[in-house]
């Protein structure tokens, strides 16, 4: 007997290949609508599709929606979840929202996970600590959001705004599964996010950035830098280590998704006190960002226990600000959410 199939798993094309076998193929329209415009798991309450196709998804297929294993709620409204997979292992994913002057919901971001741990093994990460466990479908990194979205619902009376791919894992080593969930968040009938409203963010993959940038994809990409000196960056991230993933390759990769995609890159900068925060880093750092039309997004660091780095003090962050502006550097700083939670991606899963 043949293994079920993963349902939530398919793109629209393997949906309808499948359903096609035994249906017309605008059954398998009116499923992947059930599934992800609706959010709709049980198949008895998908009420336009025949008897005989709902009998064989339960017959043939499997539905399964990712568990709820925790919960973590922080005074800023971060709300943190652990999710079980089929497979046994967890994943997080977290809801931030962003308020206006008088309290009502101004726009509400979570932040997915791609994997299970993750092989890159920076020191300064948790996740990293885990290894690399699984990818995660296209269906598990989208129900991330749908699930997300419920209690943004419930909690805020507000939907969510944006997606990030800044949670557990290297989205562009899982670049199937990642490519499907974008496809499902943005499809008018699924999701029905805007694609510039979606952030996919990397160590720095530069072969896979190339893959991206003949793709000609439309959401945003960020890469994780942390370090403008391919010596420090080796230091903390092993993929610099290597010929094809160090500094001067991936900055030739990003200008070249610069000029295929027109679509401006972001920086991701994590300040480490005396680490990289120094006036000379900055100016380095704004020499880099400047062989391509980039963003710099500072980082006030979350602590990881046992990594040894501590995040940068406000004076030195300012003379770094000062520094990068005075160079003509677009410059946002990103505080930290979740402070009083377990917030650094890995921390809740790496205890389970």
């Amino acid at each position: 007997m043949s293994s079920p199939v993963d349902i939530l798993a398919l793109d629209r094309a393997q949906l309808r290949a499948w359903v096609s076998e035994s249906h017309p193929p605008f059954r398998a329209d009116q499923l992947w609508r059930w599934l992800w415009k609706q959010g709709i798991r049980n198949v008895e309450d998908m009420s336009n599709l025949p008897a005989p196709l709902r009998e064989r998804i339960v017959s043939e297929g499997i539905i399964n929606r990712l568990s709820p294993a925790g919960k973590q709620k922080a005074t800023d409204g971060t709300i943190k979840f652990l999710f079980q997979l089929s497979s046994g292992r967890h994943i997080e994913t977290v809801l931030i929202p962003d308020f206006n002057e008088d309290g009502s919901p101004s726009r509400m971001t979570v932040c997915v996970s791609s994997q299970v741990g993750c092989a890159m093994g920076c020191s300064f990460c948790a996740t990293g600590l885990m290894g690399f466990q699984q990818n995660l479908t296209s269906g598990e990194i989208t129900e991330q959001v749908q699930l997300a979205n419920q209690a943004a619902r419930e909690i805020y009376d507000a939907t969510v705004s944006n997606v990030v791919f800044m949670g557990m894992g290297e989205p562009l080593l899982n670049m199937d599964g990642v490519l499907g969930a974008v496809d499902k968040l943005t499809a008018e009938d699924g999701f029905g996010l805007g694609s510039k409203r979606i952030t996919v963010s990397t160590v720095g993959l530069a072969t896979r950035i190339r893959e991206l940038a003949d793709l000609e994809v439309r959401f945003g990409l960020a890469v994780s830098l942390h370090a403008p000196f391919n010596d420090k960056r080796s230091s903390i991230m092993p993929v610099n280590r290597k010929a094809k993933t160090d500094l001067d390759s991936l900055m030739a990769a990003i200008s070249y998704f610069t000029r295929k995609t027109g679509r401006r890159i972001t920086y991701e900068y994590c300040m480490f006190s005396g680490f990289n925060d120094s006036v000379e880093d900055a100016r380095e750092l704004a020499k880099l960002v400047r062989r391509a039309p980039a963003k710099v997004n500072l980082i006030m660091y979350n602590p990881v226990k046992g990594s040894g780095f501590h995040r940068s003090e406000e004076d030195t962050l300012n003379r770094f600000i000062a520094e990068l502006v005075e160079k003509r550097v677009t410059v946002t700083v990103r505080r930290s959410r979740g402070q009083d939670i377990d917030a650094a991606c890995g921390q809740l899963a790496i205890n389970q």
